[in-house]
């Protein structure tokens, strides 16, 4: 098998992107405003910790190098 059997043509993605709009239509008519704001909480409250602690995770692994540069530079 290989990739090639498995691309989509251009009509294929036209199909695809119509059928996931209906489905949001879809979701869009049926979930009530309380329900989105729910939602959007929900994800908030779990995005903040993996923020607050992936972001000063990632900066931490980047700047002692960078301070090493720096004072080798001095």
């Amino acid at each position: 098998m290989n990739d090639r059997e498995y691309a989509l043509s251009p009509a294929g993605t036209a199909q695809d992107r119509q059928f996931w709009s209906a489905h949001v239509d879809a979701l869009d008519r049926h979930l009530s405003t309380n329900r989105w704001a729910l939602a959007a909480v929900t994800v908030a409250a779990m995005a903040y910790p993996i923020a607050r602690i992936l972001i000063p995770a990632v900066l931490h692994s980047f700047v002692p190098d960078a301070v090493r540069t720096v004072l080798n530079l001095i």
